[in-house]
């Protein structure tokens, strides 16, 4: 992509060009301005309109990751977040939410549209400029689609005197609309894209994009009735047609993706002497690697703030800010090295929970004990070894005979930024690049690519079809794919375990990267993904002889009660869209 100034620069001329009014009141054409008609008519201008697209829906991405709104994560002293988890949504109101919704998103395909209308004038060979447009247009349908279900669409640039209340379409008719324009952006975008236009859409993310919407489509929140006295069950999902053919459709999708042959996992087949805990970390601190499908690329000067990762959800005794802390719901779920469960009612597991457990745990979770970065100067004389701890110890106090309680230096009463810790003691590693010490002082930050698409989620999108087909062999093929890198044995379930299997698979590996909040929705397990969350207790106990043992004593505690309600299944219309368009349906429940 072009350097950003250049990007923005040009992107505010053009966008201020096309709001402003028109006048021919003067025939001389002002030399510091740029018209509507050269941006569309200029190759260059016409690539940084696009730019903007990009740019407004890049924004806040990874403000507040969505695992704060799932039972992947936790977000510090948000009572918002808390009442979200709780189905406190309504017309008026979505607690804490600070993602795409329905006003910005539409925002964004207006600009998809104009583009695509006035793009027809120019002489220039523009297929690429179309095919990509369409792919992000596509990508907002999506999330609206995720969102919401059936939503207006919309595919031209209303202007002032148009009549502008249209009512929704069908779930159905979306989904169709999304797969047509993902079809022609594959169809007229490169393979690769490279030098400063890598990082753009390419066939393979338009492809990847497909096959995502139909696995979606194909699931049960589309496809089975979870509002019974809904009288617009339309605008949910199908109505007609046979499911078999939806799934049959979300797998060709996703094995259109891997018969491109263009991409692999990352180390796919470790070897004896591999670090298989550091290959996964790579996937997502490398800029890019064969895995990557479509990413956001970032620079430390563009990752700063709420955006930055090692800032927002490190150790606050590294002056960071705890935040988006993993649950010990999700810690549960990373299996033993040997590929069985783990379990509490397991004394030897019980005992010592961090040990003997998969990699991806290591590469994706800091907890007590966990070897991390060299602390900063403030605190590396407290603890030069660099050990994250966020447990508190018992401690004999001999003068006044009494048992003190120390925090640790990570910890929720930390000597150190203590309202900056995570209520869950657990802490997010992925995405968090150890080699940069995020403190305000230094005013350092890393530059993690964000990636939408990666293969491994193509290979279990492909394996979910194929188990929903009852193609077991083929899923465990795919499944046991992903499970080799991260240095596991393969499943070998069938039927509905190993759909349940699958499942943990795909929670795992796909951690903090804005699956798990779809993936509830759309596989209707509401009520198990917002039951009781739970977070660690860590203690170093007082022994009989007054000297506090080295070893904590943990445990996994309720921290909230979380609670479901269908109507969270889909986002609310909000009031005031239904006020300006009365021919917007609501959706159940609101």
């Amino acid at each position: 992509m072009k350097k950003l100034n250049k990007i923005l620069t040009i992107t505010c001329l053009a966008m201020l060009a096309l709001s402003s009014c028109n006048t021919d009141f003067l025939e001389t054409k002002p030399l510091d301005e740029i018209s509507s008609s050269d941006v569309f008519t200029d190759p260059d201008l016409a690539q940084a309109y696009i730019n903007g697209i990009y740019l407004n829906f890049h924004k806040n991405l990874q403000k507040r990751m969505k695992a704060v709104y799932s039972d992947e994560g936790h977000r510090r002293d948000d009572s918002g977040a808390l009442a979200f988890n709780r189905s406190q949504l309504t017309a008026d109101v979505i607690p804490s939410w600070a993602h795409e919704e329905w006003g910005s998103l539409y925002q964004n395909i207006r600009r998809c549209n104009l583009f695509l209308d006035e793009i027809q004038k120019a002489d220039f060979e523009k297929d690429s400029y179309i095919g990509e447009v369409r792919f992000l247009r596509a990508w907002l349908y999506h999330r609206l689609a995720s969102l919401y279900g059936g939503v207006p669409i919309i595919s031209k640039s209303y202007q002032l005197t148009d009549d502008l209340k249209a009512p929704r379409n069908s779930y159905e008719e979306v989904v169709k609309f999304i797969v047509d324009d993902c079809d022609a952006a594959a169809s007229a975008l490169p393979d690769v894209q490279t030098g400063l236009n890598n990082g753009r859409a390419t066939k393979g993310a338009a492809l990847a994009l497909k096959a995502r919407t139909l696995l979606y489509a194909a699931s049960d929140l589309h496809n089975t009735t979870v509002f019974g006295g809904y009288a617009h069950p339309e605008l949910l999902g199908y109505t007609q047609g046979a499911r078999t053919d939806r799934w049959t459709a979300a797998k060709n999708a996703a094995k259109a993706v891997i018969d491109m042959n263009l991409y692999n996992l990352y180390k796919a087949t470790p070897g004896p002497a591999d670090n298989i805990v550091q290959n996964y970390v790579d996937v997502f601190i490398k800029k890019q690697t064969e895995e990557d499908i479509w990413v956001r690329f970032e620079t430390p000067n563009t990752t700063g703030g709420d955006q930055n990762l090692a800032m927002m959800n490190g150790p606050n005794g590294y002056d960071s800010e705890g935040n988006n802390a993993p649950s010990a719901n999700l810690v549960d779920a990373f299996e033993m090295k040997d590929g069985t469960k783990f379990s509490w009612t397991n004394p030897q597991h019980a005992s010592a929970p961090y040990q003997n457990r998969e990699p991806r745990l290591y590469a994706n979770i800091l907890y007590e004990g966990a070897r991390w970065q060299k602390r900063p100067a403030f605190s590396i004389g407290l603890d030069p070894v660099g050990l994250v701890n966020v447990g508190y110890s018992e401690k004999w106090n001999a003068a006044t005979g009494t048992v003190e309680i120390v925090p640790g230096l990570d910890s929720r009463n930390s000597p150190f930024n203590p309202w900056n810790s995570g209520q869950t003691l657990y802490l997010c590693r992925k995405m968090v690049d150890e080699s940069v010490l995020p403190t305000y002082d230094q005013g350092k930050w890393q530059a993690v690519s964000w990636r939408y698409f990666r293969y491994a989620e193509i290979l279990l999108n492909y394996a979910e079809a194929c188990i929903e087909l009852g193609e077991d062999a083929e899923a465990r093929r795919y499944i046991n794919m992903v499970r080799t890198r991260a240095g596991l044995p393969g499943v070998t379930e069938i039927g509905a375990a190993l759909r349940a299997r699958y499942r943990n698979e795909r929670r795992i590996e796909l951690m903090y990267e804005d699956h798990r909040f779809f993936d509830v929705r759309r596989w209707v397990i509401g009520p198990e993904g917002y039951g009781k969350f739970y977070k660690a207790n860590v203690t170093y106990k007082l022994k009989s002889d007054k000297t506090t043992s080295a070893v904590p004593t943990i445990f996994h505690e309720v921290l909230e009660e979380r609670a479901w309600l269908n109507k969270a299944y889909f986002f609310p219309i909000m009031r005031d869209e239904l006020n300006k368009n009365e021919k917007l349906i609501q959706n159940p429940d609101y």
